[in-house]
């Protein structure tokens, strides 16, 4: 409990003081944000989606989540298309302007709830996901090390969009949410075929995040970060895990 405490709290940390990391935001894109982008991503191909191949085993043979069984991966490609169908919301209500030599968004105080709702949403998954991880080293510190880089990449996004706003309130926001869906995990226990249909939806939404960041062109991020992240997280998962 206590390893799980301290995971919990180092996540929720990342939120409230990734912004104060101002280098991250600049143009070209950071290596380290492109390193944590490929991080991100490489745990979710190499750790989190042969885990939904698996779930199969301890699903029941009837109900809905029989039906679910074979589809694990229908249920991450609707947590992309959610995430990325928030964002089209997110970027349909916003006017670019220039603000020295950077670009700035101006966006309704309605579409930054919706921003930040949603990955409160996300976040609090993630946090009820890390009470499954509890005494499974390394699994745990995998688990932690890719979300905490994976929350590094989405506050950027977030402080370029909606900076005063999320610097005054969504940061608290979503640091509260992961520890009330931890808080929630502790709780309420589910089974773990279960469990891996919430790994899906995040992993879809993972994917999302991180490419819609390391793709548009006015990121200018750095390709060989980006595959060093994705090569070192793949080398570890493969390697150190039991």
């Amino acid at each position: 409990m206590l390893q799980q405490i301290a995971f919990i709290i180092g996540l929720a940390a990342v939120h409230v003081y990734a912004s104060k990391l101002r280098r991250l935001s600049a143009v070209p894109r950071s290596a380290w944000l492109s390193l944590a982008g490929g991080i991100s991503v490489a745990y979710v191909f190499i750790h989190v989606f042969p885990a939904l191949s698996r779930a199969h085993e301890t699903i029941d043979a009837h109900g809905l989540l029989a039906v679910l069984e074979h589809n694990a991966y229908i249920v991450a490609l609707i947590g992309l298309a959610v995430f990325y169908g928030l964002e089209q919301v997110a970027s349909h209500h916003s006017e670019p302007f220039r603000e020295g030599t950077k670009t700035r968004f101006k966006r309704l105080e309605g579409v930054f709830w919706i921003h930040v709702g949603s990955f409160s949403l996300y976040n609090a998954l993630i946090g009820y996901l890390l009470v499954y991880r509890d005494n499974q080293f390394p699994d745990v510190v995998f688990f932690f090390l890719a979300m905490s880089a994976h929350f590094l990449v989405n506050d950027q996004a977030l402080v370029r969009h909606h900076r005063e706003h999320y610097l005054a309130r969504g940061r608290w926001v979503l640091a509260g949410a992961v520890i009330i869906g931890w808080l929630v995990g502790v709780a309420v226990e589910v089974t773990e075929a279960f469990v891996g249909l919430l790994y899906a939806f995040v992993a879809g939404g993972v994917v999302l995040n991180v490419l819609k960041e390391e793709l548009p062109e006015d990121r200018r991020s750095q390709f060989w970060p980006f595959a060093l992240g994705v090569v070192g997280c793949t080398l570890l998962l493969v390697f150190a895990e039991p």
